[in-house]
């Protein structure tokens, strides 16, 4: 076998690998002995048929499998032993002549390699990058303190509505001079919450109410005939409401106020668990804690963004053999047309040139990636997906089994590998650049990530 790789613009690679007969010829000999054992043709029993008749029932298919394996394994080893950065997958040259494998051998096959482009980044104490400090002032503790007396929060009974209350009562159709009508639809307990009507006169009747009142008013026009709001409310399917065009009686059994909790012990207890603070101050201290961790990783994603930005100025404008790339591109997307390749092939290289600089930045930094910072990624994942329904104390088994879930989803698992690269990076960048520390509030860095 006889392998040669041209790379004059050290970016589009030709890969050309000539196969003689003795490479593949034990390979399907050895497999015809198999295909001989087990083979089932009528007149002889199994491991009698004549080893030409197997030849020539299944010589070509075994020989082309044969030759695929070789090409393949020597593909792979040639581009390993000789560290050529590759890009994607290998494509069959544009310059390949058609190969008649009924023949005897030998067989030459060309192969279109893409190549990374060459280039160096170092970054030391000589870069500043700017470091942003997220600080958990009052006004942000504050909020966090309303947010949690509001998730604790609950429905009490009151004596009339004010905007944002719940109604519930009993609601009835009504024929067009305003009875209840005969047969039409009733709906017992039926929830409202007019701050959510879309019309603002059928919003208005209404203000003030009180249980007991009944109120006459129009579905169908109170929300604009949505569907789904409608179908919701009448308890009907959304292919009916358009039957319920006209007016309803409403009479109001509840008003339902909802009542922020009180910051007090049990609020304490029922945020981070039971006796592990003990009164406002120590409350409010655990809220920062909370905050410093989380503001923490918001500030390092911002350090990440920022040094991204830098090392691409610092490295320029990277050279691609574009043409070979969009051809694996199309390979790669054979259900998408021209359009969508054109469309998406810039920021896929803006991705592309960003993962080769920053891999390049963590082999000299010694950035490696274990099975536990992968696990750890997922952790913080999970735990991050707990606070969103605001539970905040979560015992650690708990965690660790959602994201023992969310590892078997294959679709997720480079998405956790990528956020542990950035992790270690962040930490051995922060040990090695100079950073220009500044002292934000959360309003300052959201207004800035917002730009």
């Amino acid at each position: 076998m006889k392998v040669s790789f041209e790379n004059p613009d050290k970016i589009n690679g030709l890969l050309t690998i000539t196969v003689e007969d003795d490479d593949y010829k034990a390979e399907v000999e050895k497999t015809l002995k198999e295909y001989r054992k087990t083979a089932n043709v009528p007149g002889f029993r199994p491991g009698q048929v004549p080893m030409g008749m197997i030849r020539r029932r299944f010589g070509s298919a075994v020989k082309m499998d044969a030759i695929n394996k070789v090409l393949g394994d020597e593909l792979q080893k040639y581009i390993a032993d000789n560290n050529i950065a590759m890009l994607g997958e290998p494509l069959a040259s544009e310059k390949q002549q058609p190969q008649d494998l009924e023949k005897d051998g030998p067989y030459t096959f060309m192969f279109d390699i893409a190549v990374a482009p060459e280039f160096d980044i170092k970054l030391d104490a000589n870069d500043t990058v700017d470091y942003y400090e997220i600080t958990a002032d009052d006004t942000l503790i504050d909020s966090q303190v309303e947010m949690f007396a509001s998730r604790m929060g609950q429905n009490v009974e009151a004596d009339h509505y004010e905007d944002g209350d719940v109604l519930k009562g009993d609601l009835r159709q009504l024929d067009a001079e305003g009875n209840t009508l005969e047969g039409g639809l009733t709906v017992e307990a039926a929830s409202v919450m007019p701050k959510y009507l879309k019309s603002d006169d059928q919003k208005k009747l209404f203000d003030g109410c009180k249980p007991g009142d009944i109120i006459t008013f129009n579905p169908s026009k109170a929300y604009e005939g949505s569907n789904y709001e409608l179908s919701s409310l009448l308890k009907v399917d959304r292919e009916k409401v358009a039957e319920y065009t006209g007016d309803f009686s409403y009479q109001i059994t509840s008003v339902q106020h909802f009542e922020k909790h009180a910051v007090d012990q049990e609020l304490f207890d029922l945020t981070f668990g039971k006796d592990t603070v003990k009164d406002e101050k120590e409350f409010r201290e655990k809220i920062a804690e909370g905050l410093k961790a989380q503001l923490a990783l918001d500030s390092d994603m911002k350090f990440l963004m920022d040094v991204r930005k830098y090392a691409e100025d610092k490295v320029g404008q990277l050279t691609y053999p574009d043409s070979l790339l969009k051809r694996i591109m199309k390979q790669n997307n054979k259900d998408k047309d021209q359009e969508f390749i054109d469309k998406n092939y810039e920021p896929s290289i803006k991705e592309l040139s960003w993962s080769l600089i920053r891999s390049k930045i963590a082999v000299a930094l010694g950035v490696k990636i274990e099975d536990e910072d992968v696990k750890s990624a997922a952790r913080e994942m999970a735990k991050a997906q707990f606070a969103q329904y605001g539970m905040s104390n979560v015992p650690q088994e708990y965690v660790d089994n959602y994201a023992d879930e969310l590892l078997k989803k294959k679709e997720a698992q480079q998405q956790f590998v990528d956020r542990a690269i950035d992790a270690k990076l962040v930490e051995a960048l922060k040990g090695v650049v100079t950073l220009n520390k500044k002292s934000v509030s959360l309003d300052e860095f959201n207004k800035m990530m917002g730009e």
